[in-house]
């Protein structure tokens, strides 16, 4: 296959120059293996290029990368429109080319909090100018596309922009001030805060929504706030703009907590995986707001707590008496044959339910994977007795099912082996693999012998 001709190649360079990071990357790393004088080839080293461009770029925007997600209207969190990132850069390369290439250079040698951001402020600035100044298309689009989702964007697009070379000169720290708590770390805070202000009366909220945005987890904002204003009140933040970030830690827990209580049980592991995190992330933001700011137990955020603290104790219970019935479900039993027995036996006369070994078994991975935050989310009693409960159960059924076999009782050697499978896999959930493995032992050596003639068994019964 002949490489693109260039009309062909600028129509792709286009598209790709226009195409999400995430379709950029997964590009990249699929014509990874293009080579020679190909149309892949050639499309794999317009994309190479483009790879190069965009980590420039998010170096140079760092400050305000992170903000241009969606369509910019988010009513918790200041954010811009996705397009705006692209613009500004285009409009930089268009009007500062000499500017743009002294940045490439530096980007080389560059070294969070060690090496000079004189080249990267630089540009900054320059998109600033050009925002507000409005005389290149792409800048004047950003003004448009900002002004759309939000009222007076564009203002607060270029008080960020004015902000940016604070948030740039300690986002490499934020690590730090929120895994440590007092100290340098306080300090440090402090001190960045207050050259925000320098630049602008009312940069503190701005200056702190910039920083969540770099955070992993944009909660742990609060810990900074905290460190800054020295764990303020509920009532003075709520009063303020920085109100907004303890609404949105609440917005988040009940999304989280609707989330957990509607997660698919046929979703997998996965689905189990997602709501257990959802549980921890509940957890951690609700402590996080009791611990960095002062709350009443009575009204407001910390009445909030509360209610969401028995919410989320309810849901993840009611998840836990779930996995008891699809274990039943699972593995199930049935009336003795022999009359003067009257506890139940497994069933094995039928092949396993697949869909609801499948929800118990996502069950089970969802209450081990909530161990960590059990006990804050006050369910950490209803987790042990559920593990406790079917541990017991897993250990008299295998016990039944291998004494069955044994008494050649069973009515399908293959069934019985499949549902001990089953609780194997069971026990592994419920306790460890160790457990597994030694069923699957027990059930190796129980099937190397021979089974009992059932006709012998009846006699030795009569």
């Amino acid at each position: 296959m002949a490489a693109l001709s260039e009309r062909k190649l600028e129509i792709v360079r286009t598209l790709v120059e226009t195409a999400p990071d995430p379709v950029v990357d997964g590009l990249h790393q699929a014509l990874a293996g293009a080579s020679g004088d190909t149309a892949l080839a050639s499309v794999r080293r317009l994309v190479e290029d483009e790879v190069r461009d965009r980590q420039l770029r998010n170096i140079v925007l760092l400050p305000i990368a992170p903000m241009c997600v969606g369509d910019g209207r988010d009513t918790l969190r200041l954010t811009f429109p996705g397009r705006v990132l692209g613009l500004i850069w285009r409009g930089l390369k268009v009007q500062a080319p000499a500017v743009v290439h002294n940045a490439e250079l530096a980007l080389y040698d560059y070294r969070p909090g060690e090496t000079s951001t004189e080249q990267f402020d630089r540009l900054v600035k320059l998109a600033a100018k050009g925002v507000r100044a409005g005389e290149q298309r792409e800048f004047r689009s950003v003004a448009e596309l900002c002004d759309e989702a939000r009222p007076a964007g564009a203002a607060s697009l270029l008080a960020c922009l004015d902000l940016s070379p604070v948030v740039r000169g300690v986002a490499h720290r934020l690590p730090a001030w929120t895994g440590q708590q007092g100290g340098g770390a306080n300090v440090g805070a402090r001190l960045a805060y207050k050259d925000a202000v320098a630049v602008s009366d009312d940069a503190g909220p701005r200056f702190f929504q910039m920083l969540a945005a770099q955070l992993q987890h944009p909660w742990m904002i609060m810990r900074i706030i905290s460190a800054v204003m020295e764990k303020p009140t509920e009532r003075y933040l709520a009063e303020t703009e920085l109100g907004m970030f303890g609404q949105s830690i609440l917005q988040d827990i009940e999304d989280a907590l609707t989330a957990v209580a509607e997660f698919d049980l046929d979703g997998g592991p996965p689905a189990a995986t997602a709501a257990a995190r959802l549980v921890d992330q509940v957890t951690m933001q609700a402590n996080d707001l009791e611990t960095y700011v002062t709350l009443s137990r009575d009204h407001g955020w910390g009445a909030a707590l509360v209610k969401h603290r028995k919410s989320l104790a309810s849901i993840v219970e009611g998840r836990f008496r779930e996995a008891e019935k699809q274990f039943d479900l699972a593995l199930p039993c049935g009336s003795s044959k022999v009359k003067r027995l009257r506890r139940s036996t497994p069933k094995l006369d039928a092949a396993p339910d697949e869909a609801a070994v499948a929800r118990c078994g996502t069950l089970l991975l969802f209450a081990g994977e909530v161990r960590f935050s059990s006990n804050y989310g006050g369910f950490a009693s209803a987790r042990s007795k559920l593990l406790e409960g079917l541990g017991e159960q897993l250990d008299q059924y295998v016990d039944e099912v291998l004494e069955l076999h044994k008494a050649g009782e069973a009515p399908s050697e293959a069934a019985a082996r499949t549902f001990l499978s089953i609780a194997a896999d069971f026990n592994r959930l419920v306790r460890d693999e160790k457990a597994a493995e030694l069923v699957r032992r027990r059930v190796a050596v129980a099937f190397a012998a021979p089974a009992a003639d059932p006709v012998k068994s009846l006699i030795a019964n009569s």
